[in-house]
């Protein structure tokens, strides 16, 4: 007979933030190279990202259209 096992609760949630983590590192990266490849281009790309209209700093803005990117997977 097979035997069932179950996945401790911690365990599941200790998957899930580094599944997010990975995630959020990748979207960044990604985010990251067109922001500036549009800077390079002297492109307003803060205007392609919902979230990082406002921002001033590249990082910033990067980091608030991965934000609004993630936010609408959940």
């Amino acid at each position: 007979m097979a035997q069932i096992t179950t996945v401790p609760a911690s365990a599941h949630a200790a998957q899930n933030t580094r599944t997010d983590e990975a995630l959020f590192l990748v979207s960044f990266i990604f985010v990251l190279l067109i922001a500036l490849a549009a800077q390079m281009l002297f492109l307003e790309w803060r205007t392609w990202l919902p979230g990082a209209e406002g921002e001033k700093s590249l990082i910033k803005g990067v980091r608030s259209g991965v934000y609004t990117f993630m936010s609408h997977l959940n």
